[in-house]
């Protein structure tokens, strides 16, 4: 896992702004996500390719990187919890079981993304 603040990443030059981060020449896919108090990303019965319906949610050859928007959350990585605040960006590596659960009080709303060695393909509605 990497830690860094939204105020860390360099939006100067080519490239996208997170090309110092993580692998990858250009933002592949990713999206918005607003969630409910206490909610658990990819919990127990979770059926995405990257989970096992057990509670395990691992990418096995990208990172995904979280950046907080509003809110509180604490970002569970292979079991260990680090708490986050609005302008937080946490990059999960390789391998790392990750789930980001929303504060009870202040619930997050955060973004997700991926990077790729070739351009996103647009998906239709």
């Amino acid at each position: 896992m990497k830690r860094l603040r939204l105020s860390d990443l360099k939006i100067a030059g080519s490239g996208h702004v997170l090309r110092d981060v993580v692998p990858g020449e250009y933002l592949s896919h990713g999206g918005l996500s607003f969630k409910n108090p206490g909610q658990r990303s990819h919990d127990v019965g979770c059926t995405c390719a990257s989970c096992d319906g057990n509670g395990r949610h691992v990418h096995p050859d990208e990172c995904e990187v979280f950046i907080i928007l509003q809110g509180k959350a604490v970002m569970e990585i292979d079991g260990t919890s680090h708490s986050l605040v609005a302008g937080d960006v946490v990059v999960c590596e390789p391998g790392e079981d990750h789930h980001l659960v929303a504060d009870p009080e202040d619930p997050c709303v955060n973004m997700t993304l991926h990077t790729s060695r070739t351009h996103h393909s647009r998906i239709s509605p």
